[in-house]
């Protein structure tokens, strides 16, 4: 897959949705330090705890990753 990691994120944007995965999404997408062009999971995640404040737990960041490796392989 060639999308990186923030642009497979930003489909689960929404403004109205106050799941955990929207909400992650909606502040990425205001996080304009945000790795956007990174597949990489170490750079990720640790950028995420390091400047994540946003970021509930860092299994949501987990689950994502998990989702996005899934549909990188279909």
């Amino acid at each position: 897959m060639n999308l990186s990691f923030y642009h497979y994120l930003m489909k689960y944007r929404d403004a109205k949705a106050k799941d955990d995965i929207s909400l992650f999404a909606n502040h990425a997408y205001n996080d304009h330090a945000f790795p956007k062009h990174s597949n990489d999971y170490h750079e990720l995640s640790s950028y995420l705890e390091m400047n994540g404040a946003y970021l509930e737990s860092m299994s949501i960041f987990d689950k994502v990753w998990e989702l996005y490796l899934l549909e990188a392989n279909k």
